[in-house]
């Protein structure tokens, strides 16, 4: 069995969260939004800490395209697109062009990255990393979220 075939026979078998009462908002129109990245790439600045296997935690990313790390440690994950256009994983580009044009309001000063390979324990991300990242995006006035997983 290959890597990527292993891999799709772990996570297959993994259970995934249900939510009794998921949170719905209605947001404001996207032409007056503050819209912020997640990504799930494992962005990090050269100075920030490199994110470790089964990594729950995340990096704040300012609004800047200064050099970013991928800390993908997965053997599965194709960094070429990456390398190519960061936009590709972090679509920072495409939403000037949208603030520019007038299509969203404005794009936020700063942006979440997380590890996307995660363990089984995605409760910590549930209960504590994503509220604390969501909390930090909330006190920069973010209204709209772009979820770019990788």
């Amino acid at each position: 069995m290959n890597g990527d075939q292993a891999m799709r026979a772990h996570s297959s078998a993994l259970p995934g969260p249900t939510f009794d009462s998921p949170a719905f908002v209605s947001p404001a129109p996207l032409a007056s939004s503050m819209v912020a990245i997640v990504t799930s790439a494992a962005l990090h600045t050269p100075e920030d800490s490199a994110f470790a296997g089964g990594d729950t935690s995340y990096r704040l990313i300012d609004r800047s395209r200064r050099d970013l790390v991928l800390g993908h440690w997965s053997p599965n994950f194709d960094r070429s697109a990456f390398t190519m256009d960061l936009n590709v994983v972090y679509p920072i580009d495409r939403l000037e062009e949208l603030a520019a044009s007038g299509v969203i309001g404005a794009v936020a000063p700063r942006h979440v990255s997380f590890a996307g390979n995660q363990p089984d324990d995605l409760s910590t991300v549930r209960f504590d990393s994503g509220p604390a990242a969501a909390a930090a995006l909330r006190a920069d006035g973010v209204d709209v979220v772009l979820l770019t997983p990788v």
